[in-house]
Parts: structure tokens; sequence; C-alpha cells
């Protein structure tokens, strides 16, 4: 037996870890959290100063028991979880279950799993940080308070089945507000211009742009006359040298915003793909919100950029944290090994180690040099130019390796790179001047990148909370992620070419929205009563304050149950109030007005399975009065914009579309969107379809897509045996018995298996416990 036993969270880390000890170490993983509170309780005693009820789950009980057996057998523990306040307290929960004593027990911690940095480590050990393990009780307890005692509200005054929490609800309050600017916003139309000028060798061309908008039609036409008989010439040309410095290494939010800009991850994709590259050696912990690096690092970088690029290209850089709450890690993300420009392992992780690699290394390289050449044109004696702007780059620098990008789209003024040689006045040649009319952009909706870097300005959350706050307002369905169709508007150009003016109209799409973030019909209504009856909770001051206190408790300079006390004796009456204040309707109801042909109340609300029209009001006492009718909205309405007409089509579903095969087809909207009845079989329709016009001939196409679709599926049944069937499914061919679903082994030809062999798979992959419907048995 080992003399000394090492728990991590993840077995990956464990493995990873075990190659650099020795055979006196056996490394062992907890699988994250052993503890935690109650899952269905309150799990708080508020009398016992906040004591917390922790519990171990039934699926950790086996874990923990082998983890007792192992601590007991061993001279001594390390405890080796993670270097953030949330590694500290599965260290102290471990310490707590395993009943550790102090004695043959140790905490380490590392922030790479580098030989080096373990040895280091366990060379070093250290007790048990109790302040950073109370800085996570506190977050722990007070998220549970929140969202124990407000859920029930919200079960009551809108929906069931909701929920509430600090972060999150703070972030669908950013989400909504944007969404609010973006219907209320009011786009202003100007004309940029844009002139085409021959220089005086008769072959080069020159762009440039006249030095401000100009806001009609009209102030266009009278400048375009004034330039008809204008004379243009070279008054001022200015050259500037100029310098781009590059950005600091990676932090958590940093990473999560330029893997979305340039790889495309989504913020969860991103920590989980880093998550992979810590356990298995090739980053630094990713974590964190210092941007400082270590010695080793600057030194081993210092290293690779001289001997790939030159002594030219390397400049000594040290960047200082200016988050004052910097509470995880102690260095920024970077590679672990700075000779190592690539690694092996999913194509994922090699994309995200380049970023970190590149970024890293860009970090300590040169600034950019540009020369900058602004040339203005005058206009004869009007006092408008136009002017052309060049960029060059004298040496590239860091530039070489990697440049930031950012979330801005807007247009930029008129560059033309490299300008052509010209001479102070020289005298140009008009060729053509074009006035396009362009709006005033309405503020960006959030992607989820940006969005971690809104919450990072405010002070909300921290590295550890990004993901898990964006993923869980998505799982909950206050907001989702996806498309807006933008709107198709006219815009007027006029052009000025041969001493004429040309009026002229075109069309385009504004407003288009890819990959964002939107918030649903519950998400606002949830949104709008929170922030009524609880302000402060969603005040975006009093959340970053809260995270300042797990700050303060975290170095020991705040007691953490007081400041749970303080903020339940705030919280605790506000949420009797709300509870007991009595409602005629439910939140987030809109009246839209009256049916036309029965003069009956028309009004949205949220439903039990989503936002709903009803017309007419239930009686209870009256068993003689009309029901209310009711249907739900279709994708892309809202009961925040939605109108009486828009409302009143919805009951014209369902609507019989026509007949197919001696059968109706029927148009209607569900709880999972649009669909196609037919001879008792469900059709989706597609986005692209609209259930209120849907043609016979379009709902028959559907109908026999899907049949199609369905007899590629079943590939093979036996009469012997009729609960068995081998189908085609997402990741190929399988076998369906009962309820459980076979792999057919690689090189096997599905549609030639006998009875016997499907029997056979089955009876050997039954050797392993059976799975459910819907997950696949391995072999």
């Amino acid at each position: 037996m080992q003399k000394n036993l090492v728990i991590v969270e993840s077995p990956a880390k464990a493995k990873t870890i075990e190659k650099f000890l020795g055979k006196d170490y056996h490394v062992m993983s907890s699988y994250g959290h052993i503890r935690d509170l109650k899952a269905k309780e309150f799990s708080i005693d508020i009398e016992n100063n906040y004591t917390p009820d922790y519990v171990i789950p039934a699926d950790k009980k086996k874990l923990v028991s082998e983890l007792k057996k192992a601590a007991k057998d061993a001279e001594l523990v390390l405890l080796a979880s993670d270097e953030d306040r949330e590694g500290e307290a599965i260290a102290w929960h471990l310490s707590e279950a395993l009943n550790l004593e102090k004695k043959n027990s140790k905490r380490i911690v590392f922030h790479e799993i580098t030989k080096n940095a373990i040895t280091q480590a366990i060379e070093n050990p250290r007790d048990i940080n109790i302040d950073l393990v109370n800085a996570q009780q506190a977050r722990r307890v007070l998220d549970r308070m929140v969202g124990f005692e407000v859920s029930p509200i919200l079960w009551r005054k809108v929906k069931p089945a909701l929920s509430a929490g600090r972060v999150q609800s703070v972030a669908v309050r950013l989400i909504v507000e944007r969404e609010r600017e973006i219907q209320r916003f009011t786009s202003e139309a100007s004309f940029r211009v844009i002139a085409d000028f021959l220089l005086s060798d008769g072959k080069t061309h020159l762009k440039a742009e006249l030095n401000r908008r100009l806001k009609d039609e009209k102030e266009v036409n009278t400048f375009l006359e004034s330039c008809r008989s204008a004379t243009f010439a070279i008054d001022d040309i200015t050259t500037k040298p100029g310098k781009k410095s590059p950005a600091p290494p990676f932090t958590t939010s940093t990473l999560q915003q330029e893997a979305a800009r340039k790889l495309g991850f989504s913020v969860s994709q991103t920590m989980m793909v880093a998550q992979r590259l810590y356990e298995s050696g090739h980053i630094t912990y990713m974590r964190t919100d210092s941007v400082n690096l270590s010695d080793l690092a600057l030194g081993t970088s210092k290293e690779a950029i001289i001997s790939s690029f030159g002594e030219k290209y390397y400049k000594f850089r040290k960047f200082q944290t200016k988050s004052k709450g910097a509470q995880e890690a102690h260095e920024a993300i970077r590679p672990t090994y700075m000779s190592n420009p690539e690694i092996s392992g999913s194509a994922q992780e090699k994309k995200l180690y380049d970023l970190i690699y590149k970024r890293t290394i860009a970090c300590q390289m040169a600034d950019a040099e540009l020369e900058r050449t602004t040339i203005s044109i005058g206009i004869g004696a009007l006092k408008e130019k136009f002017v052309a702007v060049g960029e060059v780059i004298k040496f590239d620098g860091f530039l070489h390796v990697y440049m930031e990008s950012t979330d801005e789209d807007t247009e930029k003024e008129q560059e033309n790179g490299l300008l052509p040689p010209v001479q102070l006045n020289e005298k140009l040649g008009m060729q053509e001047i074009v006035a396009t009319e362009r709006f005033t952009q309405r503020p960006p909706r959030y992607t989820e990148a940006s969005l971690v870097r809104r919450l990072e300005e405010l002070g909300i959350g921290r590295p550890s909370t990004y993901a898990p706050t964006i993923q869980t307002i998505q799982n909950r369905e206050y907001v989702i992620r996806g498309d807006k169709p933008g709107e198709e508007r006219t815009y007027q150009i006029v052009t000025l070419k041969n001493g004429k003016i040309m009026p002229d109209k075109q069309t385009e799409t504004a407003g288009a929205d890819r990959n964002k973030l939107i918030p649903t019909d519950i998400g606002i209504v949830v949104n709008d009563f929170l922030t009524e009856y609880f302000p402060d909770i969603l005040d975006y001051n009093f959340t970053a304050n809260v995270e300042k206190e797990f700050d303060a408790i975290a170095e020991g300079k705040l007691v953490w149950t007081n400041a749970l006390d303080k903020f339940y004796k705030f919280f605790h009456p506000i949420v009797e109030a709300t509870s007991a204040i009595k409602t005629e309707r439910k939140v987030g109801e809109r009246s839209l007005g009256t049916d036309p042909k029965t003069g009956e109340p028309v009004f949205v609300k949220i439903g039990r399975y989503g936002p709903i029209v009803q017309i007419g009001e239930a009686h209870a006492d009256d068993k003689t009065a009309p029901k209310p009718r009711f249907a739900s909205l279709m994708k892309g309405q809202s009961i925040e914009t939605i109108t009486l007409e828009e409302a009143m089509k919805l009951f014209d579903l369902p609507r019989t579309v026509g007949t197919f095969e001696g059968e109706e087809m029927v148009a209607a909207v569900g709880r999972f969107g649009p669909f196609i009845r037919h001879s008792g079989k469900f059709i989706s329709i597609p986005k692209t379809l609209n259930p209120l016009s849907i043609t016979q001939e379009e709902a028959i196409q559907l109908i026999e897509e899907k049949r199609d679709k369905e007899s590629k599926r079943h590939i093979k049944a036996f009469a012997e045996e009729p609960g068995l069937e081998i189908l085609n499914g997402r990741y190929g061919p399988y076998i369906a018995f009962n309820g459980s679903n076979f792999r057919i082994p690689k090189g096997t030809e599905a549609e030639k298996l006998t009875l016997e062999e499907c029997r056979k798979i089955i009876a050997d992959a039954d050797k392993k416990p059976a799975k459910k419907r819907g997950t696949t048995k391995k072999k």
C-alpha cells in the first residue's frame, strides 16, 4: 500500500499527476464535490447562526467509502483540489467527510500540472485556508436563500416550476434591458459621401471621404451642385508615426470572449476545452482574473521569441492585474511549456491551445510600428474637405503572431492602406462622387462573450461563475441563443458623374442577428416581476457589493455568518411582504382589447407551457357562461409586441389545409411548435412555413418527406421477435430491443444480420448493466 494518498477532483487530472509521482503515491479522484446542501430542502439552520446542513449524495456514498478506506491506510493524505475558493471548499469537505486529522493531512496547490509544479507543491504543503472555504460557503448559502425563498413566489405569481438565482437574474435583466433599448431605438439617417479622384498622371485613382455626414437629400443635392464646377486640389498632407501594443495574456473572461470571436466557441464550450487542456498538463489553471506571468514563463517566452523571430521582435512586458477582487489563481492562462507551439489532442483542443500560445507569445513581443498618412482635398471655395487616410505597417512586431479581435462591427472611415504619392496643391480630376444614405445603428444584442465582458465591468460574478451563469439562464429558458431576421429597408444613393446628378433607390436587410442572446417571454415577465418587488436583489451595484463582501471574507476581513445575517434580515421581510400581495391577474398579463365578434376581453399571458392568448374570462360560479378560449403564440411572436389583429389570427388554428389519401390535413400550434396532423401522425412545420398560410401541396410534401425519412430509419425487423428491430440512427445502425439500444460492431453489415447474430450482440452487451432507451450499450 502506498504511503501517500493524493486526492484531486477529476480522473483526468489524477491520471496526469500520477505520471509525475513515484510508487510511494496513490492518486484518487473525488469527482468534484462530495458534499452539498440537500437538493430539495432549504438546508440552512437560520436559528443556529446559518449553519448549513451538508449531506453526501447517494451517488457519492460508495466513492466516499473508498476514499475513507484509502485515507485510513495512508500515512499522509494530500488534498490537491484546484487552488480557487471552490477547490478549497472541496478540500475542506473531503477533510470533514473523511474524518481526516491535521497531523496526517495537508493541502497542496499548484496552477499548472507539470512535474516541477507538483514537486514544489508537495515540498510546500499548507493547512486548509478556512477563509477561502467560508467565502465559498457564503456564496452557496446566500444563493440558496435567494433561490428557495423567491422561487415559490414565482410559481404562484407567474408559472409553476420557475426558479430565481441571484447572479442569473441580474444577467437576465441586462439582456431584457438591452432588448427594450432595441425596441425603443429610432434610427436616424444621414449621407456618407465618397469621391473617386484621378491624379494628374491620368492613371492613378484616389478615394476619399467627406469630412462630415450630410443630413438629408436636399443638403446632398446642394453639395453635389456645388461640386459640379468646383476644382479639387490637395491642400494638406500629414504623415504621423503610430504604434500598436499587444493585449495582455488571457484571463478567464478574455479567453471566453476571444474564443467566441475567433473560434465561434460558446462560453461553456471554451471552459470545457480549457479544463481538458489544464488537466492534460498543457495550460495553467483556467479560472483566473490575473494577467501576471511567472518569471519562468517570461524567460521561456523570451527564448521562444528570439529563437523564432529574432531579437528585434522581443520586448519585456510586466502586466498588472486591475481587478480589485482578483482572488482565483495567481497567474494568467498560458501554456505550461512555451517551447511547445503545438500539442496533440482533439481539433478543439488544438485550436484553443493555439490561441492561448499565440496570445502569450504576442504579449512579450515588440510593438507594431505604423505610419498613418492623411491627405486633405480642398473643394473650391467650400469649407468642407475630402479626406483620404492610409495606414502602412512599417514593422509588424507582435502582429506577426497575433491580433486581438473586437465585437464592434461599425462602419470605418475610408481607409486605403498604402496611399499613392501625391504633391501639395496637385490638381485632381473628379471621376464621381457618391452619397449613400446610412443609418445610425441600434444597440447590439449581447453575445455570450460580450455579456461576460459586461458582467466583469459591473463587478458581478467571478471567473468560476461566468460560464455556469450563462448556461443556467439558457437552461431555464429565460434566454435563448438564437437568430433574429432583419427587416428590409430602402436607402437612397445620389451620384454625381459626368456633370449629372443621378438619384437611385436600393434595398438592404438591416438588423439581422445570429447567435445572439434574446430574452423569452417568460424571461421578460420574471425579470419585470423581480425588478418591481426585489429591486435591490437585481440592482447591479448591490450584486457587485455582495461580490466584494465575498472577497472580504476570503481575505479574513469579514465573518461570513455576519454577512449572511445582514443580508437575510434585509431580504426575508421583502419575501414575506411580496408573498402576501394579492394580485387580481397573473403577473405579465397584457390586455390587447376585445374580440371584434363577441366583445369578450382578449389578453396575452404566460400559460403552463408558455405564452398564450386568451379570449374571455373563467367564471367558476356560472357554469352556463362560455369557457375562455386559448391559443399558443408562434415562434417569433412576443406577448410584449403582439397586436390584437395578430392574436386573433391565432384562433384560425387549427385549420384544415386539405385532404391527402382520403384524410384531412390539419395545421395547428402545439407545445413544441407548429405541426400538421394527418392520419394520427404529427409532422413538424419548419421555420420557413407558417401554419396560417401553409398550402395543401406544401403539407403533402412534408408528409412524404417524413415517410421517406422513416422508411430509411427502419433497416430490418424479425417476425419471430417483434420487439427487436435494426434501425438507422444519428451515429449509424443499431439494434433496438425492449426499450434498450445496442451498438452494432464496426465493419458489420447491419442489413445482413440474422436474428441469432442480433441476440448474440445483445447478450454480449448485457454483461454490463442495462441502460434505458436513448442510450447506447457499448460492447
